[in-house]
């Protein structure tokens, strides 16, 4: 499965730019998935009443570019609903067929917590043979909440990772995917956010030895994922038998 995840430059609370400026970069792109970052449509705000979704905007964009381009998209976006707001990953597929993730682990320092409601469900998803475990930015920093149960084959994390932080980001990634046999995509904006945060190119795709297997061409990073491989490597190491069993309390 071909994998392409957009480093996009979020114009700032720009629903409508942020919305052309992806179809500009995507048109003469092909994948099985397209990735987007975390909330593409806006940039990571806090200004939830002002910017969030009230009549599921983000979601009719993606729905109406992955029936355009016959491939599913993923990313998140500002949601508002039944009078709470949400940071919330989509999973679109060509068919209009969605699951979403409500991201769990929000961002105290930044004051997400404040603004958003958390999620309480793991989210996973099949798509052409290969299970999708979603995640968001800082869920990247809680190993447990990401541990394979022997459940899914890849973790994809959609982020606004600030360049200050940045080295956590790509130790964190590398250290999933070996922790747990399994692929991750972690997929960073760019730019210079409305905060005047900056963020720096970093998004990486990691194979389950730890090996980068993304390739990068401008604002595009893509990635092969090979199923015969990863299962050629767990039947070899099977270092999931060994893990420990748990239950998460919310």
């Amino acid at each position: 499965m071909k994998v392409v995840g957009l480093n996009l430059d979020i114009i700032w609370k720009d629903k409508t730019g942020n919305f052309k400026a992806i179809e500009h970069e995507l048109q003469h792109q092909e994948a099985d998935l397209f990735m987007l970052p975390e909330m593409f449509s806006t940039g990571f705000c806090m200004d939830a009443s002002e910017v969030s979704d009230r009549n599921e905007e983000s979601l009719e964009f993606l729905k109406t570019i992955s029936k355009e381009k016959n491939t599913a998209f993923c990313g998140s976006a500002p949601v508002e609903q039944n009078g709470h707001f949400y940071n919330r990953m989509y999973f679109v597929q060509p068919d209009g067929e969605t699951v979403f993730y409500n991201k769990r682990h929000l961002f105290s320092f930044s004051g997400e917590d404040k603004v958003y409601t958390p999620g309480k469900e793991r989210v996973i998803v099949s798509y052409k043979g290969i299970r999708f475990l979603l995640q968001v930015c800082y869920d990247l920093r809680f190993p447990v909440f990401a541990r394979n149960n022997d459940d899914y084959d890849a973790i994809l994390y959609v982020a606004n990772w600030p360049e200050k932080r940045v080295g956590a980001w790509e130790h964190l990634l590398k250290a999933r995917a070996i922790e747990n046999l399994s692929f991750v995509f972690g997929l960073n904006r760019i730019g210079t956010d409305g905060n005047n945060l900056f963020y720096q190119e970093s998004s990486h795709c990691f194979f389950a030895d730890g090996k980068e297997i993304s390739h990068k061409n401008g604002n595009v990073v893509s990635a092969e994922l090979d199923m015969n491989e990863l299962a050629d490597f767990r039947k070899h190491f099977q270092f999931l038998n060994d893990r420990d069993d748990f239950s998460i309390q919310w």
